[in-house]
């Protein structure tokens, strides 16, 4: 399986960590094309405590816990148009932006699309394949929510960031997991199945 990875700046970047970590994972992802946000160093340091300053391949390998050499990830800048995912004719099961600004929710609802994140968004649409956007923003005014509903009616998925308690989460690290399984699921890509519901958690005691 191929996916396209995008990064905005909107805070939560721990949810496309472990997103990435857990794709890699999975042994169903071959690669993952992966566009950042210019921002999105920033709030990484800001968050995770990680220097993202000046990104590229080897250094989010590190970043994420893979083996230097390994080819899984493909990093592409912001503004290449030219790269991979701007093309229909790029055979790829979806798209996930994570987290997901309400600018480039915004933006992909307009189809002004004005850089690669944008531009893979709006391929990922056209050609009728799973688009997952996972806007981390509250409250929502009606503007969101009006772009959100547009692009939902346009076929994309919208998975806000909200974590379940029903598995009775203990640490953040659980409640983000919880997120990024929800995210996985959509594409069918095998993970735990500890945060399922199976309908006995009401019969436990504690």
């Amino acid at each position: 399986m191929e996916l396209t990875v995008a990064v905005t700046g909107a805070s939560g970047t721990i949810y496309a960590y472990r997103t990435l970590q857990l794709l890699a994972e999975s042994g169903a992802v071959k690669t993952i094309n992966l566009v950042m946000s210019s921002v999105v160093p920033i709030v990484a340091q800001v968050e995770l405590g990680v220097n993202l300053r000046t990104p590229d391949v080897k250094t989010i390998n590190e970043w994420l816990g893979l083996k230097k050499d390994s080819k899984l990830i493909r990093f592409w800048k912001l503004e290449n148009f030219a790269a991979k995912p701007s093309s229909g004719s790029t055979k790829q099961a979806g798209m996930i932006i994570v987290p997901c600004s309400m600018g480039t929710l915004g933006a992909i609802a307009s189809g002004a699309g004005t850089n690669l994140i944008h531009r893979a968004a709006d391929v990922a649409l056209k050609e009728g394949r799973k688009l997952v956007l996972v806007p981390r923003e509250t409250p929502f005014n009606a503007i969101h929510l009006k772009n959100m509903l547009t692009l939902s009616k346009a076929g994309a998925t919208i998975l806000p960031a909200s974590p379940g308690f029903y598995h009775r989460p203990k640490t953040i690290e659980q409640l983000v997991d919880h997120l990024c399984y929800r995210i996985l699921d959509q594409f069918d890509i095998p993970h735990t199945d500890k945060t399922q519901w199976t309908g006995n958690e009401i019969n436990k005691s504690e």
